[in-house]
């Protein structure tokens, strides 16, 4: 069922006033804000129907009324207004995203530090390869008869090596055949192709040389996930103790636990969009039930992508958030693909 347009306005006014107060809002609230445009019976018959529809909820019978996830959905699709960047808010996600000249994970954590300050909740940012990553060669240097050096060439040229302690004694005859094995068959494919490999050769070739060839090729799958590993980095989990919703202690703990442990687990856009938003319950991780999250993604080059995500209260500031993230993953996305910053002209308002 669609909402008239008299029960958006009223829904827009209860979030951004919840927003901005973090107490249920009442009708008297709203009819100040409306200015005597709507009458305050109108108002507390709207505000029924919305909690009837379930787009508000109501904490206690005589108390205001508080959104819902679906308000949230409702209003971040439709209601929102877009946001523009401060010129102070500007300067000071530029003077971070200025560090071009370091490496770029220091670029990202300092912005991502900006971005937490200004937002005032917990940031979270991350770079991680969309290529898949593979073998173009091995070599295997014997050192002693139980062990030996396994060398992997990249596919980006990336050269990588470890001492391998081997299981059994090594008859450096038998390295031309690993070597051969290993460049044969294990070259140009991802780590599960690797595996699936080793798994169809386990009847032609004699036990021995499986066993070897099998921990040869457990380092080179190791190497390649480690390769394609998203690394996160939490900024500001400490923002949550200001917030009203994380006044107990236990759950403000178990939050910033989760930020800090599980990062990996934490959400990304969909493919090909550039920016995600999670309410309450869309969130699969249980951790995040009671919190939103948005996430922007940005290229920085050479098949890399760089993430930033907000993690606030389900009551967060969506047309700020959106907007810091906006600029951000822009600033970075020029930067790194040697385009200027965007202007304060374009972005910010004076």
């Amino acid at each position: 069922m669609d909402l008239t347009d008299r029960k958006k306005q009223i829904l827009k006014a209860v979030v951004e006033d919840y927003v901005s107060t973090a107490e249920p809002v009442g009708s008297k609230a709203i009819a100040a804000q409306m200015e005597g445009r709507i009458s305050s019976a109108t108002i507390r018959n709207e505000l029924a129907d919305l909690v009837e529809q379930g787009y508000l909820e109501q904490p206690h019978t005589s108390a205001g009324r508080v959104p819902s996830p679906k308000g949230y959905r409702l209003y971040v699709n439709e209601l929102m207004e877009r946001q523009k960047l401060s010129v102070v808010e500007t300067e000071k996600l530029n003077s971070a995203l200025h560090l071009k000249m370091e490496e770029l994970d220091r670029v990202v954590s300092q912005a991502g530090k900006a971005v937490s300050a200004l937002a005032g909740y917990p940031v979270y940012t991350a770079t991680a390869g969309r290529k898949k990553f593979f073998a173009r060669h091995f070599d295997l240097l014997p050192v002693d008869e139980k062990s030996f050096i396994a060398v992997m060439m990249m596919g980006d040229n990336r050269v990588k090596s470890q001492l391998l302690r081997l299981q059994l004694k090594l008859d450096t005859g038998q390295v031309p055949t690993l070597v051969n094995l290993l460049n044969s068959h294990f070259v140009n494919c991802t780590a599960d192709e690797m595996s699936e490999r080793l798994f169809h050769m386990t009847d032609q070739i004699s036990p021995q040389m499986f066993l070897l060839l099998s921990q040869t090729v457990a380092y080179a799958t190791d190497v390649l996930d480690e390769a394609g590993r998203k690394e996160v980095q939490t900024v500001g989990a400490s923002q949550l103790l200001k917030l009203p919703e994380f006044r107990d202690a236990d759950k403000a703990h178990e939050l910033m636990s989760y930020l800090s442990d599980e990062g990996a687990e934490l959400p990304t856009p969909d493919e090909n969009a550039s920016m995600k938003i999670l309410i309450g319950p869309e969130n699969v991780s249980k951790a995040l039930l009671d919190t939103s999250v948005v996430v922007a993604s940005y290229d920085i080059g050479d098949d890399m992508r760089g993430l930033i995500g907000v993690v606030g209260p389900t009551r967060m500031d969506y047309g700020s958030v959106t907007a810091r993230l906006s600029y951000f993953a822009e600033g970075m996305a020029r930067m790194f693909g040697k385009k200027d910053l965007p202007s304060k002209k374009e972005d910010s308002e004076t």
